[in-house]
């Protein structure tokens, strides 16, 4: 008997060894393929399960019978979890994002071949030639300043995603932000900074500069099949305050508000902050990432357009860049956002975004600052869809 029982032991060792490096190895394979956020955990519990049950086979704890339901059961289950993953994430996928990291920029790319880029009706009165102004910005305001590239700059390549040889780049704007106070970069087109990069640019003693160069209407948008139309400033408030919950508050119908928001120190979350001023912001939505380096890790949601959603931007990006046709605008304080209203005042959000320099030496960053905010300039600014200074 006790031959047998080490007989049995080391058998278990073995086995269990055996079915750890597999299991170690399926979970690498999983993590690097992006199942990090559940086929990762399904491989390591199945190793698990699977070394149990071994040992209790060679320990002949198990008849026959009740081995093969066990066994039957773990590889049902094991489908069935996977299935109804895969629904899941199916039924989410299929759901409409709004959000900028989905916009391929190279459609706007300046003096590509058949570019989104819009031109001057005759030809720009303002060229430069050498000593160009290193370009960053916003990614809903990369169509306007790819623009004005393709008007004053040399024709050449701008890749906006070559960050490391092209003059004129889109980074984001917090990226943008933090490249123009560290001295990376010349202009950047965004909206004003938040509080957080204002301190930044303190701490470096760099004064940021916010030439404006073009107006434009920050708007809420749902569903279109939601029943809700238009909404005051103060119920929005009340929404991102966690005062309002449903629907029904507003004229909809009886259901929960999904309020999503946007990354900290992005332009519309920062719209947001100061449209709330002092009333507290509630936590934003918040879904698991994985990454292979840093594990999985939270970070604020993006827009899915679920029937109860409500979400947030400009109108530019909303209306222009992000043509999906399944989001409707919201009319706020009942004044619909558009051309017409940004000009007259009427509607209550609208806002004028910038040119932001730090003090760069280069000496043809003012002349251009100048000719954005000229007849021509603002030419620019209405053509490519938003809404000129005058």
């Amino acid at each position: 008997m006790k031959e047998s029982f080490w007989t049995k032991l080391l058998f278990s060792f073995f086995a269990v060894g055996v079915i750890a490096f597999l299991g170690f190895v399926g979970s690498i394979i999983t993590a690097l393929f992006g199942g990090l956020m559940f086929y990762t955990p399904l491989v390591a519990s199945l190793s698990v399960v699977i070394a149990i049950y071994v040992v209790l086979l060679i320990f002949n704890v198990l008849s026959r019978k009740t081995s093969n339901i066990i066994l039957l059961s773990i590889l049902g289950l094991s489908v069935l979890v996977t299935a109804g993953y895969e629904i899941k994430q199916a039924y989410i996928n299929s759901i409409a994002t709004v959000d900028d990291r989905e916009v391929n920029l190279v459609q706007y790319e300046p003096f590509a071949e058949n570019t989104k880029a819009v031109n001057l009706d005759k030809p720009s009165s303002y060229h430069i030639d050498n000593n160009l102004p290193k370009l960053d910005g916003a990614t809903a305001l990369y169509p306007l300043y790819s623009a004005f590239v393709q008007s004053a700059y040399p024709a050449a390549s701008y890749n906006p995603y070559d960050f490391q040889t092209s003059q004129v780049i889109c980074s984001s704007t917090p990226e943008a932000y933090k490249r123009l106070i560290e001295g990376e970069t010349d202009i950047i087109f965004v909206a004003a900074p938040s509080l957080a990069q204002q301190k930044h640019a303190k701490r470096k003693g760099v004064e940021l500069k916010l030439t404006p160069i073009g107006r434009e209407a920050f708007v809420f948008f749902v569903n279109k099949r939601n029943e809700v139309t238009g909404i005051s400033t103060a119920q929005l408030k009340d929404i991102y305050a966690g005062k309002i919950t449903n629907w029904k508050d507003v004229g909809g119908a009886n259901n929960r508000i999904r309020a999503f928001q946007r990354p900290e120190d992005s332009g519309s979350q920062t719209m947001l902050q100061k449209f709330m001023g002092d009333t507290t912001l509630m936590t934003p939505p918040k879904e698991d990432v994985a990454d292979i380096m840093s594990g999985i890790i939270k970070q604020t949601s993006s827009y899915r357009n679920y029937k109860n959603a409500l979400g947030y931007s400009f109108l530019f990006y909303a209306s222009e860049m992000n043509q999906s046709g399944e989001i409707a605008l919201l009319a706020i304080d009942g004044v619909k956002p558009d051309k017409e209203s940004i000009r007259s005042g009427q509607y209550p959000l609208a806002t004028e975004f910038y040119a932001v320099t730090a003090g760069s030496d280069n000496p043809n960053i003012q002349p251009f600052l100048d000719w954005m905010q000229s007849a021509q300039g603002q030419e620019l600014v209405e053509k490519t869809g938003y809404t000129s200074l005058q």
